[in-house]
């Protein structure tokens, strides 16, 4: 199975996306607690009626809590859910070998009925890695990686068993068949996070949906945005094929969204005109659960309906 050159490989049907989509809201758990809990907490969010539910891709938190490993945890997250999207944000591309990683995320796709949205990013923690011994490469070879892994994982989930070739500078398959495949066709979707011109040109060449970092204020984001539409359109594929998601979390960014429904909303339109369509939260600290609450009955019916820039 050879690339396409080039050419966009159009992860997404042309004419699907829309480029004014309505709003999407999803939770992100980090995967400390014991599993009752975990388990608990997104049966509460899906019934709340979030659209997605996310854990993070690390071996150890930033206090050392103990942490569950995600695509494992996923499969069972799946099991206690029944409409609910399920990802990483984002998959730590030095954690595991392209392959694998396709393996695991058709498996979870069938063990969720297709709902899984598949997170990858060219990993940031370096003490992390050192602390395991995992090799962290410098920037450009993460880089060169995270593109390779990009491109294998794509064409293993399109394969419908077709063996597949590979030679790239890190990775080579030989002859690889890849069975069974995922329910979603062509594949499940790719988020990927990407912040430099060389990651914003994979994501431009292959994500439905590109997730910015951590922390960016809604000008940076606007600025990030309209480099990927100009990757985009030198491509030739419509912008409005990606989707552009967003990741609160309150250690990186001083503005707290669960302050009241007023924040919340305030926080939703500054970035919904900077372009993003997709918000991922962190979960509100437990005094904040009556804000929480009230967001889900009163606030975000009305956001649905809006449209980003």
């Amino acid at each position: 199975m050879t690339s396409r050159g080039t050419a966009c490989p159009d992860p997404v049907p042309q004419g699907s996306a829309r480029r004014t989509p309505s709003l999407r809201f999803g939770m992100l758990t980090m995967q400390y607690p014991p599993w009752p809990e975990l388990a608990a907490q997104w049966r509460v969010y899906e019934a709340m009626g979030f659209d997605s539910i996310w854990v993070c891709d690390h071996l150890i938190g930033q206090q050392e809590e103990p942490l569950l490993e995600p695509w494992t945890l996923l499969a069972a997250l799946a099991q206690v859910t029944e409409r609910v999207r399920l990802g990483t944000v984002v998959t730590c591309n030095t954690f595991r070998h392209p392959a694998l990683l396709a393996k695991e995320a058709a498996t979870v796709d069938h063990v969720s009925g297709g709902r899984l949205e598949l997170g990858l990013g060219a990993g940031w923690w370096e003490a992390e890695h050192h602390t395991y011994g995992i090799p962290f490469p410098p920037p450009g070879e993460r880089v060169a990686r995270f593109r390779e892994a990009v491109e294998i994982v794509n064409r293993l989930l399109r394969s419908d068993g077709t063996a597949v070739d590979y030679e790239g500078g890190y990775h080579r398959l030989r002859a690889a068949p890849f069975r069974r495949a995922p329910v979603q066709r062509p594949r499940p979707p790719l988020m990927l996070a990407a912040q430099g011109p060389r990651m914003l040109d994979v994501a431009a060449a292959y994500a439905d949906t590109w997730v910015g970092s951590f922390g960016l204020s809604p000008d940076e984001i606007a600025a990030r945005n309209r480099r990927l539409d100009a990757r985009c359109a030198a491509l030739g594929r419509d912008p409005g094929a990606v989707r552009r998601a967003f990741v609160w979390a309150p250690w990186v960014q001083p503005v707290d969204p669960w302050a009241s429904e007023e924040a919340f909303v305030d926080f939703v339109d500054r970035y919904r005109e900077a372009g993003v369509t997709d918000f991922i939260f962190d979960e509100p600290r437990p005094d904040q659960r009556s804000t929480l609450e009230r967001v889900v009955r009163t606030v975000l019916p009305g956001l649905r309906g809006r449209a980003c820039r």
